[in-house]
Formats: structure tokens, sequence, C-alpha cells
């Protein structure tokens, strides 16, 4: 029986499946064991297999089997038309860029990569900064034809690909509703920590103990090493698809708690993928719903499950048979407030709750400068000591400390940061509705028990995949539309208590 144009469509997108696949694993072994004089090649791998995908989203085939697919839209079911729905926006995002540039911007950005890398060790901007304007010409095309073809502000069409339907005009209130409140209750919380600050943890702890104190807890918070892996590279990240999960973290030898907030971070990031609708896996409504809820995803367990008294008490016997601690810097109080201890620091990863919004804004004002052609690539660490100062009131001693700390822009990932944000409120929105839903939710973590708090994101946010939008998925998990007052009672209650 010969298949519908709507069952060829899911071949089709099977297939596409298999690439990023691929590509994503290419991606991790070029951060992770790639030797740095393979870049070239390597650049040539990403971008046969980005060009391949692109020409299979914009051959005519597919655009006519959507059409077809679309006209019998009757006889479909609903995921099914959700599925039919993410497969034309694919398309159409796709049909803005042509091949010639698709390729230049990966092998634009894997060379930018690799200098990137080689730019922080030596603490010198100027050794990526000819590699990275050529990034930011060729984003500044895409930004421009994507945003012709979809209607939109150049920054705003790339928005649209990491918050499907959450534009600036959506974002500006709710940061600005944030950024109204922060100040002052930074300055309040800071007060409050004089009254008992934490106590220093001190000595240095061989990667070997950090790595196994990370791979202990990610079993315990659910992660199958039997489908994915744990490795060290100089930014810690998620890659791979549900079948095949990569995650890596930072060491350092004198915080053992570096290396394992970003570890659960990013297992954040990997239970949300495993828990994405498994009979949709290959199809585009079975992906995430953009990075928006990733992060909330990540942000959840970091921030609002991981620094927490409860999950600190679960953790404790593990840190002392992995880390060796003892005496009063070690107990479970001190430990929390090690970890919510509010502080200005130059590095977004290490920055707390609250002050991590204006490491987000930073990079907002910047690159969207970069992209409006206001600022050149080559002013950019200037640009940012300087917007450091005014954000954090901290100038970074080092363009380590500053605008070589992150790989996103390097790799081409401009309009990702305001996701972050975004996906600060989502988690903080969800997590209310979670407190007020589960029952016992501290005891459970306490004890290690993360089945109810895991099977409540699996139905109300990870099953759900792409059918639905960021804002409906938020009203319906939560019962309230998106808004930052949750975000501002959680932040009040965890960092305006007594310490």
């Amino acid at each position: 029986m010969a298949l519908s144009p709507y069952q060829q469509l899911e071949d089709e997108f099977r297939r596409l499946h298999a690439f990023r696949g691929a590509l994503a694993i290419l991606r991790w072994d070029a951060a992770v064991v790639m030797p740095s004089g393979s870049a070239d090649v390597r650049g040539e791998q990403l971008a046969a297999l980005e060009t391949e995908c692109h020409a299979l989203l914009t051959s005519p085939k597919v655009s006519r089997l959507i059409e077809r697919a679309q006209a019998s839209a009757d006889s479909l079911e609903d995921w099914q038309i959700a599925n039919l729905r993410e497969m034309r926006r694919q398309r159409d995002h796709s049909l803005a860029m042509p091949n010639a540039l698709i390729s230049r911007l990966a092998k634009a950005t894997a060379r930018a990569e690799v200098h990137w890398a080689e730019a922080r060790r030596n603490r010198r901007y100027a050794d990526v900064a000819p590699f990275l304007a050529e990034v930011v010409a060729l984003t500044r095309d895409r930004a421009a034809l994507l945003g012709q073809h979809l209607g939109l502000d150049p920054y705003d069409a790339l928005l649209d690909e990491y918050s499907p339907g959450v534009l600036t005009g959506a974002l500006d209130p709710l940061f600005k509703t944030l950024g109204r409140r922060l100040p002052s209750m930074v300055q309040e919380s800071l007060t409050l920590q004089m009254a008992a600050p934490p106590l220093p943890i001190e000595g240095r702890f061989a990667p070997s103990r950090q790595r196994a104190l990370c791979v202990e807890a990610m079993k315990a918070l659910g992660f199958p090493f039997d489908r994915g892996r744990l490795d060290e590279s100089e930014h810690s990240f998620t890659e791979g698809i549900t079948g095949d999960l990569r995650v890596t973290t930072h060491f350092e030898p004198a915080d053992p708690f570096h290396g394992l907030l970003a570890a659960l971070h990013e297992t954040g990031h990997a239970l949300y993928q495993l828990g994405l609708p498994p009979e949709w896996r290959d199809q585009p409504v079975g992906r995430s719903r953009g990075l928006a809820l990733e992060e909330s995803q990540s942000l959840l367990l970091e921030m609002c499950v991981v620094r927490s008294r409860p999950f600190l008490t679960f953790l404790k016997p593990m840190i002392d048979r992995h880390l060796g601690g003892s005496g009063a810097a070690w107990e479970v109080d001190n430990l929390y407030r090690l970890l919510t201890r509010v502080h200005a620091s130059p590095l977004r990863i290490d920055a707390d709750e609250l002050t991590y919004l204006a490491h987000v804004l930073l990079r907002c004002d910047l690159e969207r400068q970069l992209i409006s052609g206001k600022l050149a690539s080559a002013d950019l660490s200037e640009a940012w000591n300087s917007l450091a100062e005014v954000r954090l009131g901290i100038r970074p001693q080092s363009d380590a400390e500053g605008v070589l700390q992150d790989d996103h822009w390097a790799v081409g990932q401009f309009a990702y940061f305001p996701a972050h944000a975004l996906g600060g409120l989502i988690a903080m929105q969800l997590w209310e509705a979670i407190r007020n839903e589960v029952e016992d939710l501290d005891g459970a973590i306490a004890r290690g028990d993360f089945s109810t708090l895991n099977q409540w994101l699996r139905t109300n946010v990870h099953g759900v995949g792409a059918r639905s939008d960021v804002q409906a998925l938020v009203k319906d998990a939560t019962g309230h539309p998106l808004s930052a007052q949750p975000a501002l009672r959680y932040l009040e209650a965890k960092y305006l208590e007594a310490r």
C-alpha cells in the first residue's frame, strides 16, 4: 500500500533526525577529544551534514508533500497535525537560507570555536577576534534573510529560533519587572549574609574524586549511563539525542562544587531529552520546545532542587565519601549558605540567581549591537569590560573572565542568551506549581526520591514535546500565564530569609 503524503514526510524527517544526531556527536567530539589541528577537516564534515539537512528541508519534494498533507489534515490525529505544523515551521526557516551561506557559516564557526579555546587559554581576545568577525558578518546576513522571510526584525528572527513565538516585545516587560526589584533585593540579601557569612571550603580536590561524586549524583537523579556519558570540556554542555546523550563539565581543583553544579545543570537538559515523547522521538513534534524551555529544566534542577537544604541533606553522605571534607564548613547549613551566597562574579557560570539576569542582559545588549552593526567585533572586548562595570560593578581582570568566558558567539549562537533569562522565569513558575501540588516534596528530595518530581515534569513539560508553544505550555502546567511574579516570590523567600 502506498504511503500517504504525511507518512512520506515522516520518513523524510526521520532521515533529518539521523543527520542531526550525527552532527551532535561530531560537535561533542570537537569539544572533548578532537585534536585542534583537525578543525578544518571537522568543519568540512559539519558543513556537508548541515548542507544535507538544509537540502532536505528546502527540497521541492518536501514542500510538495507538506502542501498535500495539509490538504488532507482532517484525517490526521492531533499529534500529527502538530507535527505537520512543526515540519512547515522548519521548512520555512530553511527556505530563507541559501546552501552557500549555511556551508560558509558551518566552516566559519568550526574555525572560530577552535581559536576561541586557544584564545581563552591565552586570555587574549585578539587571537579569536578576526575569526569571530567572520561569524558575526555571516550571522548578520543570515538574520537579515531570515527576518525578511518571516516578516520579523533581524534579531527577533534569530530569537524566534531559540524561543519560538516569544520575541523581544514579550520578553522586555518581564525583564523590566525583574529589573525594578532585583537591585534592592541584591542589597538586602548582602546585608543579611553579613550576619552569617558562609565558611569557605579549603583544599584541593582531584578531578577523579569530583567526577565520581558527579556520576553518583547524576545516577540518583535519573541520568542513564548506559545511554549517556560524562566528560570534561572547556565549557560545560549537553549534546546528542535521547538514546545517546553526552554531558560535559569542567573541574576546578580548588572548587569542588564548580564542576558538580555544572554537571547537574546539564543533567537537567539531559532529563528533558529523556522525557520527550518516545513515540515521536524522530519527528519535529517530539523535539524540545526551544531553548528557553530546555534551560528552564536545567535551572529548575540546579537552582531550585540542588541548591536547597533538602538536596544537600541527601548529597551530604556522597560529599563525605568522595571529597573527604570534615568540620563546620562541610555541614549542610554552611553548604547551603555557600551555594546560595549572593556575590558579584565576572563569570556567568558562577553567578547566583539574583545576579544572573545582569549577566544575560549584558550579553543581550552586546549581541544586539553586533548584529545591528553598531559594534565592531574588534571592539567587543573593551565594550564587554565597560558594560560589565555598569551591569555587575566589576571589571574583568582578563579576557578569560570577560568576553572569552562563553563559546556561544564563536559557534554562531546569537539570540541564545535571552532564552536563559526566560528559562529562569519558567523554572521558578513551574517550581511554585510543583510545590503546591506535590506533598512532602522536601522530604522526598532529602531521601533521594525524585520519582514524583520527575513524573510531574514528564507529564506537564517533557512529554508535551513541541506540541504546544512555550506560553501555552506554562499556562497549562501551572494554571497561570507566564509572569515574573512567581520568580520574585521564589527569590524573596530564598534570599531574604534569615541566613
